[in-house]
């Protein structure tokens, strides 16, 4: 056994003593590829940079874009606030125009009536013409010379609140205005309801009617009754009659705005619940309100 291992170490000693060759080592690149490695990098650091320039000019364009569009924006939306002042200022105008010829037309038509009281006996004179009207009692003569107009066309802001046309009374003010417009009125003076009588709300006029024939309620006839005043049930229109030369009816209610014959209660607290007018004043305001207008009575 110890020769075989003898001859087995001899045959295999060359083996391990014989160098291992050496890896080769890694060679390097020559000028020309150098050069172009470098160029290549270049051209690579070239491209990234123009691609980053490119993305920055798009972003500027953008943001451009974007402002010009918002100042268009805005360009746009102060013509149209302009035009639109202009309109409200046109309409304005227009509005202020059309109550000043109202002013004049109140004015011609006021004179117009002073001219012809002035060249009559008296206020049933004038409103009949001189011509006796049938079952129809005439007006004492003190009783008619006091009946003067109150109405005048004022600037009234509390106006803007209301349609034109509407009816305002203000009771502890004995007043009443005439909606014509926004921010005026035409007042006139007014009798209202005595303590206990006055009253508050909203209604419309549900009807009109000339020299309105009076009917007491039947309240009002035993409670007069039992102060030794006699009233009838039923009084035909006319300048004795106590609703006057006319009468607005407020639906939904007894009570009247209506014209009276005795013109110096108005100004007082007097009445039923009624509103009184001085019948100048009523005839005046009856050709101007509809049937339907908005009243709205204040306490």
């Amino acid at each position: 056994m110890r020769k075989l291992a003898l001859i087995l170490g001899l045959a295999l000693a060359p083996l391990v003593l014989t160098p291992q060759p050496a890896p080769a080592a890694t060679a390097k690149p020559s000028a020309e590829e150098a050069q172009l490695i470098k160029k290549k990098k270049a051209a690579e650091a070239k491209k990234a940079a123009e691609e980053k320039k490119a993305a920055e000019a798009r972003k500027a364009r953008a943001k451009q874009q974007a402002e010009a569009r918002k100042a268009r924006e805005k360009r746009i939306a102060a013509a149209r606030r302009a035009e639109e002042v202009k309109k409200a200022e046109a309409r304005k105008a227009e509005a202020k125009k059309a109550a000043e010829a109202r002013r004049k037309a109140a004015a011609q038509k006021s004179a117009a009536q002073r001219s012809t009281r002035a060249r009559c006996d008296g206020f049933v004179d004038c409103l009949f013409g001189n011509k006796p009207r049938a079952g129809v009692q005439k007006a004492s003569t003190a009783s008619v010379a006091r009946d003067m107009p109150t109405g005048e066309d004022i600037d009234w802001a509390p106006a803007a609140k209301y349609t034109p046309g509407s009816i305002v009374v203000q009771t502890p003010e004995r007043a009443l205005y005439l909606v014509t417009g926004p921010g005026e009125a035409r007042r006139y003076s007014v009798g209202v309801g005595r303590e206990g009588f006055q009253w508050s709300g909203t209604s419309r006029i549900a009807a009109k009617a000339e020299w309105p024939t009076w009917r007491p309620p039947a309240e009002m006839i035993k409670r007069e009754a039992a102060k030794g005043h006699m009233l009838p049930d039923v009084m035909e229109g006319g300048p004795e009659n106590p609703l006057g030369a006319r009468a607005l009816y407020i639906g939904g209610s007894i009570f009247r705005i209506h014209g009276t014959n005795a013109p110096g209660s108005i100004g007082g607290a007097v009445s039923s619940g009624c509103i009184r007018m001085m019948n100048t004043d009523v005839i005046d305001l009856y050709d101007r309100v509809k049937v339907g207008a908005k009243v709205y009575v204040y306490q």
